[in-house]
């Protein structure tokens, strides 16, 4: 319970981090495609190696302590795709014109969709809505998320801060897609930022209240699914949503530039931690 405020924290600073799309958004005249790409890249590396050499395997060892070798593997195998499962139907809800991690440019706004160019509209309402409706977006696809970095935060706080930072980086775009339809909607910088910035803070609440749902019912194969589950959401936002993003942000080969170091810095921080 004492690692209760500091995984809370953790989870906060990755899902306020939609902030930082924000002041893009309003600051740079030019969105820097190959440090995005990069960068993505490098998120996706860090949650593929940390979920596939490290939560994986604390699945399976809290799985054999009641299930025994066999089948420890298969329920952590089970959890691991059920996770993948889980965050495909949260996908399906959402639209993909309102999908939050969907490619932005800072310099191609269209405010009606959050993609690509600056179009004069009048039509405040609408444009308020399609902002709100991005939140709204963020709000579902964050629970997870949050979730993920909130229960390895308890775990091992060695893993927590780089899962933090790769989630950071890729909350980064769902700034952009909050902040510019409100503001087109409203002329206002600061309200824009204000939505976007709170919008971040779905990841740290929906992360407590799954927890505090589950917490009376805590045991080794629930600890284990979650192990298993938190697996499979994170390796399937890297394969559906990260790579395919820095891909379209920069050059083939950056990205994958990006995810090879992301792996590095992770394998090297959890020798580092052993």
């Amino acid at each position: 319970m004492e690692k209760l405020l500091p995984a809370f924290m953790l989870t906060l600073v990755a899902g306020l981090s939609t902030g930082i799309g924000s002041t893009i958004a309003f600051f740079a005249k030019k969105t820097n495609t190959k440090f995005l790409a990069v960068s993505l890249g490098f998120s996706a590396g860090v949650m593929i190696y940390v979920s596939m050499i490290e939560i994986f395997f604390k699945a399976k060892d809290k799985f054999v302590v009641v299930f025994g070798n066999k089948g420890g593997m298969l329920a952590t195998i089970l959890s691991f795709f059920g996770g993948m499962l889980v965050i495909t139907l949260i996908d399906k809800l959402i639209p993909q014109e309102r999908n939050p991690h969907e490619v932005k440019h800072v310099e191609e706004c269209d405010p009606e969709t959050g993609v690509c160019r600056v179009v004069e509209s009048d039509r405040s309402k609408s444009l308020m809505r399609t902002g709100l409706f991005s939140a709204l977006a963020i709000a579902i696809h964050n629970f997870p998320e949050g979730l993920a970095t909130f229960i390895s935060a308890l775990q091992d706080f060695s893993i927590a801060i780089p899962i933090v930072v790769a989630i950071a980086i890729h909350n980064i775009p769902e700034g952009i897609a909050v902040s510019v339809p409100i503001y087109y909607a409203t002329g206002n910088k600061k309200k824009a930022f204000l939505y976007s910035f709170l919008s971040g803070l779905s990841e740290p609440l929906g992360a407590v209240i799954g927890y505090l749902i589950l917490l009376p019912f805590m045991n080794p194969v629930i600890e284990g699914i979650l192990f298993g589950g938190v697996a499979g959401i994170m390796v399937f936002i890297s394969l559906d949503e990260l790579l395919p993003s820095a891909r379209e942000y920069g050059e083939h080969h950056l990205s994958i530039y990006g995810l090879v170091a992301g792996m590095a810095v992770m394998a090297l921080s959890l020798y580092m931690f052993m």
